[in-house]
């Protein structure tokens, strides 16, 4: 087995705007792992707030090149537990097993739904992300766009814009980046009308100092993001969460992953399976575990101008899943 890797540039649309900050692009470490000319495709993108740096990523890489290299082409859970003695940070951890996923099923010629027994019965609408912007420019945005469901950033708590976006009849979810206070979070739980809000994500900043306030069987559908890295702490957040957000990079790929959404359904959370600003490369690796969910947010390859491979598509917001073997994902 073979590792190489690159640091893409990804130009965006139009610029990103969220609480934490305005991006015009993310640069991405695409990973690669080749055998018997099968090649199987991981990605990561730099996020500041994460405080993720792909130089750095680059270095472990050099370091642990010969140790991958001598692993053996076992199953894809063998390959993640020797991962978990690299001491990796998840988001390359992530690039690497999503890679390893890829490469095990095109080699085997089987999808990852048909490794993993995954059914096909009901798959989720994505959301896309309407991004920071005065109210009535969101508002346009929305009515003008082809999609249904939509995710609505905010920087700030005003009561009149909440007010604005309950009035729309809309699929409109609530992503504050953290930025509410928890007299903010209060008030809005106890009105009835914020269940029309499909979620309410990642209110406050995170930290059990924070979401403890927070009252998982109050009006609100509120969603746990930065605040629910891995399975270890959802019976923690149960309380004060109704529903969970699950992104590759932020538990460390698709094998952990799929032990959270097991764990998730056992504690009857919501799942939502999300996205960073990416490529084709990692949302196909997302939406493989989109038959398993109740949400998606995966419109982060359709935010972005310069797409560097092929795979599963989001259109308007339906998930066109390929159906090619591992990931079914391609260089462009």
């Amino acid at each position: 087995m073979h590792l190489s890797w690159q640091i893409v540039r990804l130009n965006l649309k139009e610029t990103f705007s969220i609480a934490y900050g305005n991006y015009e692009f993310r640069d991405a470490l695409i990973i690669s792992l080749k055998n018997n000319q099968c090649i199987g495709f991981g990605e990561c993108t730099a996020i500041d707030y994460y405080q993720i740096n792909l130089n750095e990523f680059v270095t472990q890489l050099q370091k642990i090149q010969p140790f991958i290299e001598k692993q053996k082409l076992n199953h894809p859970t063998d390959f993640y537990n020797f991962l978990l003695t690299l001491n990796l940070p998840s988001f390359l951890r992530s690039a690497l097993d999503c890679a390893y996923w890829d490469l095990y099923g095109k080699l085997e010629n089987k999808s990852f739904l048909e490794l993993n027994g995954i059914q096909i019965n009901n798959l989720p609408e994505s959301s896309i992300t309407i991004s920071v912007a005065p109210i009535e420019e969101q508002i346009q945005k929305i009515k003008a766009s082809s999609w249904t469901k939509f995710k609505v950033k905010c920087n700030h708590f005003n009561q009149l814009e909440i007010n604005s976006l309950l009035a729309l009849n809309y699929d409109i979810a609530l992503d504050s980046n953290g930025s509410f206070r928890k007299e903010n979070c209060l008030q809005l739980e106890q009105l009835n009308r914020i269940e029309k809000f499909t979620y309410l994500e990642q209110p406050m900043h995170k930290g059990f100092e924070n979401y403890n306030v927070l009252n998982s069987n109050a009006n609100a559908n509120w969603m746990a993001d930065e605040d629910c890295q891995d399975a270890i702490i959802l019976s923690k957040l149960k309380p004060h969460y109704k529903s969970i957000n699950i992104k590759l990079v932020k538990c460390g790929g698709l094998t952990p992953a799929l032990e959270m959404i097991s764990q998730a359904r056992k504690l009857d959370f919501k799942i939502m399976i999300g996205c960073m600003t990416e490529s084709t490369i990692g949302i196909s690796a997302d939406a493989m575990l989109a038959p398993l969910c109740d949400y998606a947010d995966l419109d982060g390859a359709n935010l972005i101008s310069n797409d560097i491979a092929t795979g599963t598509k989001i259109v308007n917001g339906m998930i066109q899943l390929s159906q090619k073997s591992g990931l079914g994902i391609d260089l462009i």
